[in-house]
């Protein structure tokens, strides 16, 4: 990103106005970490131990809040490592900045009061404003400078398939920093230091599509009422009306908020993939390629007559899906994962490289980084005089940038990554290439010569282009 002035839109949708300046990572790795990275199944699993994947997805996923007190002292040991009031101290002598980086802010006769001052942040004057002024910190997407929670965030990204954003929360004894809300996402709370007390509400919008303030007169008693201890875990849907505060006797709280399922609902979905339908009913329904009525367009209002019309197209829509076993398309919502997600958990950026030998019809292959390879099929956007034709796009987050994760990005950033995005984010193949691409995401092992291609040298050109960008490799003899 330049290094100047502009408005930077985040994924709440609030503008700042704010340089940007990059921060080095602090390369702090726990190899001895309580819970199991080997997938992002077994991550999550040990993430929400004592409770099992089932029990937990369902009766407390999108329905209700789930507390766990561990009491479990090396759990608490390794949330604490995670981050820390002094670690604010070496980032801050390495380019944070108010806005962008962290905010200080306080719940005052219920409704945020902001103390942030102005450019580069000093650790001083943030000890000053936790201390003195009773201000809560609020540091963005700490994954960007501590590599433990690169590791925890690209497991859960890899276990959701969708983004997963982070907070760390700092707030001094008897303070709160924020007044009751709720959130646009599902919410996982890791206690780190110190003692934070919670009190959760029913929801006055179930699985709420944004964020939003609520007054206490409005909210009735909590649902839930506790404390949390290093080591604890909360989670709680989206809609969840919330509020916490360090109790008087605590010199300060750190929590770590993560988050995620922004944006990923069936209406969501709906949205991706009724466009690619319609496109591909309409090359074989007459009536859908009819024209609409004169004037339409610029009348005051459509009328019952139009409303009809439509409901009759979507029915037709519904019934040939159904007819057809259509395999729907999601092409917006995959784009906006892979492109913003955190690349791979790697220290030595030589891995990405293409690994070993270039490989032959007579070898065996495999995909490398599975979790970060995506397949869209879509309309193809050469302009040529030829029909429309579908083509199928190989997207990957190899070459994301850890640094800029879930920062978002400015208007300026936005149109030059449409522009690049194909390039720098996967490789387009022919359309007849998808079962080959699917054999290969499907399989572990898969001999070369028997990809489901009719001609020897579109086998070569699949793997050797594939190879290239890093995301295959020739297996080892067993």
């Amino acid at each position: 990103m330049p290094n100047k002035g502009r408005s930077v839109k985040r994924r709440d949708g609030q503008e700042e106005e704010e340089e940007v300046v990059p921060v080095k990572q602090m390369k702090v790795v726990n190899s001895s970490a309580p819970l199991r990275f080997d997938s992002p199944h077994d991550f999550f699993q040990s993430l929400m131990d004592p409770v099992g994947l089932d029990e937990f997805f369902q009766h407390y996923w999108e329905q209700k809040p789930l507390v766990l007190h561990r009491s479990d002292p090396d759990l608490a040991s390794y949330y604490g490592s995670l981050f820390q009031l002094s670690d604010l101290k070496q980032l801050c002598a390495r380019g944070l900045r108010y806005a962008t980086d962290l905010n200080v802010c306080r719940c005052v006769d219920g409704k945020k009061k902001v103390l942030n001052k102005a450019g580069k942040v000093k650790f001083s004057q943030l000890k000053k404003d936790l201390e003195e002024r009773k201000g809560t910190i609020q540091l963005h997407q700490p994954q960007r400078f501590k590599d433990e929670l690169w590791r925890i965030q690209e497991r859960l990204e890899s276990f959701f398939g969708s983004l997963v954003g982070s907070n760390v929360y700092i707030t001094p004894q008897a303070s709160q920093g924020l007044p009751p809300h709720y959130d646009d996402v599902e919410v996982l709370i890791l206690q780190l230091e110190g003692q934070k007390h919670w009190r959760l509400y029913q929801p006055t919008v179930p699985l709420a599509r944004e964020y939003s303030l609520e007054p206490e007169d409005r909210i009735g008693p909590p649902t839930h009422d506790f404390i949390l201890q290093p080591g604890d875990l909360l989670y709680f849907p989206r809609g969840t009306i919330h509020q916490a505060d360090t109790p008087a006797g605590v010199e300060h709280s750190t929590h770590l908020t993560l988050s995620t399922y922004q944006n990923t609902s069936w209406g969501d979905f709906m949205l991706d993939v009724i466009p690619g339908c319609v496109f591909d009913r309409m090359s074989r329904d007459r009536e859908m390629r009819s024209g609409l009525p004169r004037n339409l367009l610029t009348a005051p209002s459509l009328g019952p007559d139009i409303n009809k019309r439509m409901c009759a197209f979507l029915r037709r829509l519904a019934d040939g899906l159904e007819r057809d076993d259509h395999e729907l398309r999601s092409t917006a919502m995959k784009r906006d994962f892979i492109s913003h997600r955190l690349p791979p958990y790697l220290l030595d950026q030589a891995q990405l490289e293409p690994a070993g030998k270039p490989p032959s019809l007579e070898d065996t292959v495999c995909i490398r980084f599975k979790e970060h390879l995506l397949l869209t099929v879509e309309p193809s956007q050469d302009r040529t005089d030829e029909a429309t034709e579908l083509v199928v796009f190989v997207l990957h987050s190899l070459k994301n940038k850890r640094e800029t994760h879930m920062m978002g990005t400015s208007d300026e950033d936005e149109e030059e990554e449409e522009e690049e995005e194909v390039v720098s984010q996967g490789l387009r193949f022919p359309w007849s290439h998808l079962a080959a691409l699917k054999q290969l995401l499907c399989g572990d092992r898969v001999s070369a010569a028997q990809l489901q291609l009719r001609q020897d040298e579109d086998k070569a050109g699949l793997l050797l282009g594939l190879w290239s960008e890093g995301l295959l490799q020739v297996c080892q003899t067993p």
